[in-house]
């Protein structure tokens, strides 16, 4: 898209090899760079920086200030290495939010990608660092941070201030109180909170907004209560919630979750 069209403010800085969609619109002074693809209907505010290696989809809103796609903070990372940022559709991306590339550390794993999925709503002031994957329909309140290597699944609420160390997940449907300091995985449905975080019971208010019915509810809380409340060991509380998911998608998740964990379990 040529910088003369009339989405694009004349003060805006457009790369000539950058692909920006005919319905694309950028604000006053921001800078587009080489390799930067930007979907259809997508508003770029102004005073935002994009970088390529850099995907972006359709309808997504970045707001001032914004720095999306530049070099990861790593200490290894290098302008020429083959790693990116692709972010998918309907993001709102608000003021002063940092995205950053991928490494080569994860490029067997994720081809050295920095992903963000599709719905996320992202306030101000969020920093998503290298080599972490975001997934669909997660609220990211002001302030939250990730080191590298973080995976946030779908319909999380991260709390304001919410601090994630390295490698760690965030199962779906998961709740973050503010300022909590994560440095074990999740486990999807937990309500979490505390610096470092503890489990405070399940997301059951956050789980009733996404549709969930009062029997799957009751058995999300049964499984609760097995891992963190009754006292028995990781095996048997293995072997006891593989009983239960017989019956229960949501406690075959929780299961899987446990079995892949590799910063170990939040309790």
């Amino acid at each position: 898209m040529s910088a003369a069209q009339p989405l694009i403010h004349p003060t805006a800085i457009i790369d000539p090899a950058a692909r920006l969609h005919a319905t694309v619109s950028v604000g006053p002074y921001s800078i587009v760079g080489a390799d930067v693809e930007i979907g259809e209907h997508t508003v770029v505010g102004p005073h935002v920086v994009l970088s390529g290696p850099l995907r972006i989809g359709v309808r997504n809103r970045i707001y001032q200030f914004s720095s999306l796609g530049e070099l990861s903070q790593d200490k290894s990372a290098k302008a020429e290495d083959p790693t990116s940022v692709e972010i998918g559709d309907d993001n709102t991306i608000r003021e002063y939010v940092t995205i950053q590339r991928g490494t080569l550390k994860s490029l067997a794993e994720t081809g050295g990608v920095t992903r963000v999925g599709n719905g996320n709503w992202i306030m101000a002031n969020v920093h998503i660092a290298h080599d972490c994957l975001v997934g669909d329909e997660n609220i990211l309140a002001n302030g939250v941070t990730m080191a590298g290597h973080v995976t946030i699944e779908d319909y999380v609420g991260l709390g304001g201030f919410t601090l994630i160390h390295q490698f760690c997940r965030v199962g779906a449907y998961s709740f973050t109180g503010g300022g909590s300091v994560i440095l074990r995985d999740v486990l999807p449905f937990l309500m979490a909170e505390g610096h470092p975080s503890r489990p405070r019971g399940i997301n059951s208010e956050g789980l009733k907004r996404r549709g969930f019915s009062d029997d799957e509810i009751s058995v999300i809380r049964d499984a609760y209560k097995l891992i963190f409340v009754s006292g028995a060991l990781m095996p048997e509380i293995k072997i006891r919630l593989a009983e239960m998911a017989q019956t229960s998608p949501h406690c075959h998740r929780m299961l899987a979750f446990i079995e892949n964990s590799k910063r170990s379990l939040m309790r």
